[in-house]
């Protein structure tokens, strides 16, 4: 099979990846849970996770890191943690529906409102964005990159016109291991991370980074191994938000995935650019097809048949060609509206960095035949 899945999970794991899920499987405890030597090991390998995170965004400190299951997890944690009732929240239609559902549940429960920024060909302008902000705006949500199209937001021009108190949560659930995100220099309050795509880790590994000035309120409630004596969730961070065990092998991928990432992002940036230029010119050269998509690092590259349906599409990439893309709406119905591509949606290939023109070559030769 050639896979070009990777915006919905990474199909390349790194031998260190495979090595640290089954050296965890082999030797795993329940870290931060027992005082024997094996328990203190994995609550170790724990720490040096949350404190490569924290260098690898440039976070605020290895406490202000919290794991989760999932990307959706860290921003469900981050939005009804995060926000009180009379709050507004400024958003944009490139959304990702781990943001816009939360919202929508926290606007149909009578305690927040919210205002979606349209595309202005194909872009999200700052200015735009800034223009929805009211006196009650306490956050504005956007994504790193758009899982549709690619399209990464000006996030530092963004941070740098919002007035000083509304907090910036990034949806880093495609950006992350791809784009250069500091959050310290691009302001962000809170980064969503997804362990199992660009950061190359397996599924169950994720996590929430977040600033000094934001405070999010527990979600879930019970052990942590720490102030037992307590019948409330200790105040301190990260085992106010950790509520039960953590996935040890999972976060131990995390931490491999990232050691990887840390050392080749640059390169695995270019070889995506590469890829998604290279079927961005190929398109072109195809009457039937439609390109929504500009070349980009993610790997991000969406586009239609002016006869086949998305879905139709994908199942006979698959079917006749042993390809495996995604058709349909992606999880993220605004953008879809703003492109005019809704309900059908689109057909997405998403590359990984391990692959080369020939898969592109594959796709299109593809694509002619259909």
């Amino acid at each position: 099979m050639i896979y070009l899945d990777n915006a919905a999970t990474g199909g390349y794991k790194p031998m260190s990846v495979q090595n640290a899920a089954a050296a965890a499987l082999k030797n795993c405890a329940n870290p931060g849970r027992s005082g024997h030597r094996l328990s203190l090991a994995c609550a170790e390998q724990v720490l040096s996770c949350r404190e490569l995170l924290s260098d690898l965004f440039h976070g605020y400190g290895y406490e202000r890191v919290a794991f989760t299951r999932s990307c959706t997890e860290a921003l469900n944690l981050a939005l009804f943690g995060g926000l009180s009732r009379g709050d507004h929240v400024v958003t944009t239609c490139l959304e990702h529906n781990s943001v816009l559902r939360p919202l929508e549940a926290l606007k149909t429960s009578g305690i927040i409102e919210y205002d979606v920024v349209p595309l202005e060909n194909g872009k999200i302008v700052p200015e735009t964005l800034v223009s929805f902000v009211k006196k009650n705006t306490r956050m504005c949500a956007v994504t790193s990159a758009s899982n549709v199209t690619g399209e990464a937001p000006d996030l530092f021009a963004i941070r740098s016109l919002l007035p000083k108190d509304v907090l910036l949560l990034v949806d880093g659930a495609q950006g992350a291991g791809h784009l250069p995100i500091d959050m310290q220099k691009l302001g962000i309050d809170a980064l969503a991370i997804a362990g199992h795509k660009g950061l190359f880790a397996m599924q169950g590994a994720a996590a929430l980074l977040f600033s000094d000035r934001f405070c999010p309120r527990p979600l879930l409630f019970g052990g942590t191994g720490s102030e037992s004596f307590r019948l409330g969730m200790p105040e301190f961070y990260p085992d106010r938000l950790e509520a039960g065990t953590l996935s040890y092998p999972a976060i131990c991928t995390l931490f491999e995935g990232a050691l990887y990432v840390k050392a080749k992002r640059k390169e695995h940036y270019d070889r995506l650019f590469e890829l998604t230029a290279a079927l961005h010119a190929a398109l072109f050269s195809l009457p039937q097809y439609k390109a929504y998509f500009s070349p980009n690092g993610c790997g991000i590259a969406a586009f239609s048949h002016k006869d086949i349906p998305s879905e139709e599409l994908a199942g006979l990439l698959s079917e006749k060609y042993d390809i495996a893309v995604r058709g349909g709406l992606h999880c993220a119905p605004l953008v879809h509206k703003a492109l005019q591509t809704f309900p059908d949606g689109l057909v997405r290939a998403s590359f990984s960095p391990d692959q080369t023109l020939r898969e592109v070559d594959a796709l299109v030769c593809a694509l002619k035949a259909l």
